[in-house]
């Protein structure tokens, strides 16, 4: 199909707005003319860390490791209602404690062995050992004994309980029974999280054995990796894609419809909308923040609310950053409004606190307005500004990104005319940077947390004192304590109380530095089926298709009028899966 005009326009315009991205983009499509196209095609942001579940810590990886493994359940596509995975169906005590997995008769690995209870108390056990340096361990700590295996160790770091302590056993193979401390009313969606899913345990123990020096990587290479998933690893170009092939003996095989997919690592987003818009991606997860606004009518770009947070992390180990009021100083002065408005420009709203507006139950914080003339006595009682000690230059750290960079000028720009503060910038790639994070190898960083389910404590039990995804230094007695005591209050309206307080603190604080709430800034073929928006921006690979002519016309019939019409790429008679028989119903017949 010929390109509209405005496809036409916006293409020409990128030439000039990102020079560099067409010249990158230009390269990455001659690497790709090579190779037999895939299926379909989506940009992954960037090259991943690891595909170990257990240490695995953002989203990027989480796209792939949904693909690779699955765990207990997986989420409805629209409803992210819990489905079920490898546990066939499940039961909960009546006190809310007790849950009672049935596995999935005939579910297989990618080396023929049954996918058993076994797999999930050995893939726990693994995860929960503090020797595997998991940083979402914490996620299972609601389980009967699990804190206390990861945290009492001994003089080499091994634990120093038998891991029978824990709530997590098998009684036999097709049953794995699960104890809580307290009722968790969250608990299923940590079922569906990517970090709980299970390896197969002779694939580790082999690598062990054949690569003892180095088991660590080569177990997870493609020829090596035992997956339960819908696919696997067909092979993997460093700083290009991963090319995942449909797994023939996954249990849900007929319904899943591509035979491959590739997920690409360009950190560009100008040279990924130019890939887009070329058809060579289907799907790239955000957009150069130029061209937000003239993408906005488009029907392939419709951002909408995301359970996610913008902000700055700071390093409260350094001084001056080790005094509060320097903290909230710098917070103040941030101009929200200007980055929302004239840098993303989709949708966000300026963030005054950590835990995103709209949460069932809970009523939002905030740490106030802009106010300059607060910031300013802060740091005179802090022993800055006229008559005191001139500010230190502030290292603003980022992972390298056109918006990350321009929202760090907008941050810099703001120190600098409100406080006469100098600020530079310092841009790492994804893996560098989450190292310089977690050693707290910077001033301040940019961060970003997007809600593993819908509860107030997905963000707030990140910032209790040594919490592996806490990467300020900060800690407080209080917040610690409050968090603890929400998660053992069985009273709902109680418990969110106990959480706003405890958020009250670290606004009050200022570990962090809001910037802006999320939307979903996803470009997406119209043809591509099984994608919806939802509050977690959340999609499980197995799910997607290619809609045929019929079924686009109807989409496009129900959408709104005004919307402009993108190039319906992917194949007009579509791609089902051997046993589709139309979209999954929702569980709850929405």
């Amino acid at each position: 199909m010929q390109a509209s005009p405005f496809q036409e326009r916006l293409r020409s315009a990128l030439p000039i707005i990102l020079l560099a991205g067409v010249f990158a983009g230009a390269l990455a499509l001659a690497r790709t003319a090579r190779l037999e196209p895939a299926d379909y095609v989506f940009n992954n942001g960037t090259e991943v860390a690891t595909l170990d579940p257990a240490r695995v810590t953002g989203v990027p990886e989480g796209r792939i490791i949904k693909a690779l493994f699955e765990g207990l359940v997986v989420k409805h596509p629209r409803t992210l209602e819990s489905l079920p995975g490898m546990a066939q169906s499940w039961d909960v005590s009546a006190d809310g404690l007790k849950y009672t997995f049935h596995m999935r008769e005939g579910a297989t690995w990618t080396n023929d062995d049954p996918v058993t209870a076994n797999d999930f108390v050995y893939s726990w056990e693994r995860f929960l050992n503090p020797l595997t340096a998991a940083e979402y361990a914490y996620q299972l700590w609601y389980v009967v004994g699990a804190e206390e295996y990861s945290k009492e160790v001994d003089e080499n770091g091994h634990p120093t309980n038998d891991f029978a302590t824990v709530g997590i056993n098998a009684p036999d193979a097709q049953t794995l029974v699960v104890t809580l401390k307290n009722p968790t009313p969250f608990f299923m969606d940590l079922m569906a999280f990517y970090p709980m899913f299970p390896v197969n345990r002779r694939n580790i123990e082999e690598a062990q054995e054949r690569w003892p020096d180095n088991w660590e990587i080569k177990w997870l290479q493609p020829e090596n990796l035992v997956t339960n998933g819908p696919y696997t690893v067909e092979y993997r170009r460093v700083n290009d894609r991963i090319r995942l092939k449909k797994n023939p003996s996954y249990w849900d095989a007929d319904n899943v419809a591509f035979d491959t997919i590739d997920a690409l690592a360009v950190e560009s987003a100008g040279t990924a909308i130019n890939m887009y818009l070329t058809g060579t991606a289907q799907l790239i997860p955000n957009v150069p923040t130029s061209l937000v606004q003239e993408l906005m009518p488009r029907e392939d770009f419709d951002p909408v609310p995301y359970l996610g947070t913008y902000f700055y992390r700071v390093n409260t180990t350094r001084a001056p950053f080790n005094d509060m009021r320097v903290r909230r100083a710098l917070a103040l002065t941030i101009d929200r409004k200007a980055i929302c408005e004239k840098i993303v420009k989709a949708g966000q709203l300026p963030a005054t606190a950590l835990v995103p507006p709209g949460m069932p139950g809970y009523a939002a914080n905030s740490m106030g307005p802009m106010n300059i003339a607060e910031a300013k006595d802060l740091l005179a009682q802090a022993g800055f500004g006229p008559g005191g000690a001139k500010f230190p230059t502030i290292e603003i750290h980022y992972n390298t990104n056109e918006a990350h960079r321009d929202i760090a000028e907008v941050v810099a720009e703001s120190w600098r005319r409100n406080l006469g503060i100098d600020a530079k910038l310092s841009n790492q790639e994804w893996k560098v940077y989450l190292d310089a994070q977690s050693n707290l190898e910077f001033d301040v960083s940019r961060s970003a947390w997007i809600g593993d389910y819908a509860d107030p404590n997905t963000f707030l039990d990140m910032f209790v004192t040594g919490g592996e995804n806490n990467k300020t230094g900060w800690g407080n007695q209080d917040y610690d304590l409050l968090v603890a005591r929400a998660a053992a209050e069985l009273d709902p309206a109680q418990r969110m109380d106990l959480l706003h307080e405890a958020e009250e603190i670290l606004i009050d604080e200022m570990p962090i530095l809001p910037i802006y709430y999320y939307v979903t800034q996803n470009m997406v073929a119209p043809r591509l089926g099984g994608f919806y928006g939802n509050i977690q921006d959340e999609h499980f690979p197995k799910f997607l298709y290619w809609m045929d002519d019929e079924e686009l016309a109807k989409k496009r019939a129900a959408q709104p009028s005004a919307w402009r019409l993108a190039d319906d790429v992917g194949p007009s008679e579509g791609k089902y899966a051997p046993a589709f028989s139309g979209p999954i119903p929702s569980p709850s017949g929405i």
